[in-house]
């Protein structure tokens, strides 16, 4: 039997996603047509994004750091800049209480929402309208439990937190709805409860905090290094049992995994097709924190690209996948939908191909371009870009009914 452990990595969701892909080829997916000839196509589209959006070159990692850039302006840069901690770890600390929550509240916030920028002025929609709420709550001590110390996230102020504390801070009303608000205090609820029962791991930096994960990861770190798939793994161990209950594997939740019938194997793990999008978009989103705090982190490449609407309608809207039904499209689908675990995973393989063509086009290495670039410059870009080419609200080409807990 495989191990439900096995389940939770980032080979794991490689290696199904590329086992459904090749089912795709042989033209037997229930849901979807797969033509790689118009890979190209998605190929022209991500480089002339990179080059618009990065005409030097320098393309830094997907993460959710990026978001918090504003006009040109790094608002959490700025931040830092004056919090005047003791040292990088204590700074890392702080990050990772930001970047574990910031990403928890950042699925798919609908097509109506916006944040109103007090700074700039402007209404602030969708995943850079999610950041910079989260910044600001953050800021202004929403997630910490000592007054003189706004800048870290509590178990205690996540345990007491409320739905009616994220509509305030991310400006809900009935004219500027926000979906799937009860799932994403729920999430952080649970946060605040896991920090509190596993104080060997989040207790170490005055906690129990987020941060306390730099500490364990550190202690995990030999030669002061640490590859990007060990990350997720802890990643996925020690916050898994805060996402709601879906499946499980012999008593161990698998988190965002789910069944497709395409996907067979001889033991009990057979159909299940993990894609830990939110968790792997955490992983990159801590790699550059315990880079400043002076961490190597190796083998980055070993994360996959991310299962989400923006990287799944480039495909879609390229024409690389297309509907078996085209009224397929019509329809709203719960995110447990064959056809939504179908699209996420053959993503997760499709970004694979596209690296590779990306990299053979500039004459670059994995090494030097690695995936998490590919997705910033490119792909996730390009995905919303065509998006509004295609729909005038941008919206994804699939309609997916979200809980707040998976897009």
């Amino acid at each position: 039997m495989v191990d439900a452990q096995s389940l939770l990595s980032a080979e794991a969701v490689r290696e199904r996603a590329h086992r459904l892909l090749q089912v795709g080829l042989e033209d037997r997916l229930p849901h979807f047509r797969v033509d790689l000839a118009r890979l190209d196509t998605a190929v022209d589209l991500v480089l002339a994004t990179m080059r618009r959006n990065y005409p030097l070159g320098e393309i830094p990692f997907h993460s959710r750091w990026r978001h918090f850039i504003i006009d040109g302006e790094d608002r959490w840069a700025a931040i830092a800049a004056s919090a005047g901690w003791s040292d990088p770890i204590a700074r890392a600390r702080a990050e990772f209480d930001l970047a574990i929550v910031s990403v928890l509240l950042d699925a798919g916030a609908g097509a109506l929402w916006r944040y109103h920028d007090n700074v700039s002025d402007v209404a602030i929609g969708r995943s850079e309208g999610l950041a910079l709420a989260s910044l600001d709550m953050f800021d202004s001590g929403a997630f910490s439990a000592t007054e003189d110390d706004p800048l870290r996230v509590d178990a205690e102020a996540l345990l007491r937190l409320t739905a009616d504390d994220v509509r305030r801070g991310f400006q809900v009303t009935e004219d500027n709805p926000l979906v799937g608000i009860e799932g994403r205090v729920e999430l952080l609820r649970r946060l605040g409860a896991q920090l509190a029962a596993q104080p060997a791991v989040f207790g170490g930096a005055g906690g129990p905090r987020p941060g306390g994960l730099v500490d364990h990861l550190l202690s995990r770190a030999g030669g002061g290094a640490i590859a990007a798939p060990d990350i997720l793994s802890v990643v996925l161990q020690q916050l898994g049992p805060i996402w709601p209950s879906r499946l499980d594997l012999g008593g161990v939740p698998l988190g965002d995994c789910w069944r497709h019938p395409a996907l067979v194997t001889d033991d009990a793990s057979s159909g299940l097709v993990p894609l830990h999008k939110l968790s792997q978009w955490l992983t990159y989103s801590l790699i550059e924190p315990l880079q400043r705090a002076g961490v190597t982190v190796a083998d980055i490449d070993g994360l996959t690209g991310l299962a989400e609407y923006r990287n799944g309608g480039l495909f879609i809207d390229t024409g690389v996948l297309a509907f078996r039904d085209p009224a397929a499209a019509e329809l709203d689908y719960d995110v447990s939908s064959p056809l939504i675990v179908e699209w996420r995973a053959l993503t997760v393989a499709l970004l694979d191909g596209l690296a590779q063509i990306v990299r053979e086009r500039l004459g670059v290495d994995a090494a030097a371009f690695p995936l998490a670039k590919i997705l910033e410059g490119g792909t996730w870009a390009a995905g919303r870009t065509i998006a509004f080419e295609r729909r005038p609200d941008g919206s994804p080409p699939i309609r997916v009914v979200s809980d707040g807990t998976v897009f």
